[in-house]
Formats: structure tokens, C-alpha cells, sequence
């Protein structure tokens, strides 16, 4: 069965920069800007490997916000946009099965969120809260 160092290799592999790790926790985090993958969460813990990252802070009249996310996660391939525990960011979720983990079903689930990111981004970034310095 995978495990925490044999998605290390995956990531090298896919030549996702690590750019973070607490070894303790299993946890990386990879950047990788020019696909929209920045500080992407991965976390094994087994029997699952989570991915998740942050996309923007959640609106504070989200009503329509709610109902696109929905729209939005059926064309998703891999994951979902979904709020945090605290209903305070919108984040991009996924989970896959450490036991029959490999590197391409990794790979296609980061590649599912450069994909959404590309096709949403600059929509969902029009839900965003508007910056305290405008």
C-alpha cells in the first residue's frame, strides 16, 4: 500500500515542488503557480490521502455563491469547491484511497484542479470579498 514517502515520490516525480513538510503529521504542501496550484494541502491520513486548497475567503452574502458551487462540482472530474468547517473560505477538495493510490490517479486529481481553476477561477474570484485597500 502507498504511503506518506511513496506520495513524496509521486509528487517529485510530477515535478510538484514540495515546499513545505511536517513528516510527524504526513503532510505536504506543493506549489506549483503556473497551474494554479498554490499551497496545495496533502495530507495522509489513512485509510485516505486528502487534497485540499485554498481558493479565496467566502463571501459575505453567499446565497448565489452556494448554488454556482453546486453548478460548478458537477463538470469537476476529481473533487469539489466547498466551504471550510467554519463557513469562513471556499476550498478545493479531494479525496482518494490511500490502499490503491497511484501516481497517475494523483496526478489526475491535481489536474482536476488546474482544470477547475481555469474554467472558474475568474468567477469565482468575482464572488470574493472586496480588498480593504480598494
Amino acid at each position: 500500500m502507498p504511503d506518506f514517502e511513496s506520495v513524496k515520490r509521486y509528487l517529485t516525480n510530477l515535478e510538484l515542488p514540495i515546499i513545505e513538510e511536517d513528516a510527524a503529521a504526513e503532510i505536504v504542501v506543493v506549489s506549483d503557480e503556473d497551474s494554479g496550484v498554490s499551497r496545495l494541502v496533502i495530507d495522509c491520513e489513512a485509510p485516505l490521502l486528502i487534497l485540499e486548497q485554498r481558493i479565496m475567503d467566502a463571501p459575505a452574502a453567499p446565497g448565489e455563491l452556494y448554488k454556482r458551487l453546486l453548478q460548478m462540482n458537477r463538470t469537476l472530474v476529481h473533487g469539489a469547491f466547498v466551504l471550510d468547517e467554519a463557513g469562513q473560505a471556499v476550498i478545493f477538495r479531494d479525496t482518494l484511497q490511500l490502499a490503491t493510490l497511484d501516481e497517475l490517479e494523483l496526478e489526475s486529481s491535481i489536474d482536476a484542479l488546474s482544470l477547475a481553476l481555469a474554467e472558474y477561477g475568474s468567477e469565482l474570484l468575482s464572488y470574493a470579498r472586496p480588498s480593504a485597500d480598494k
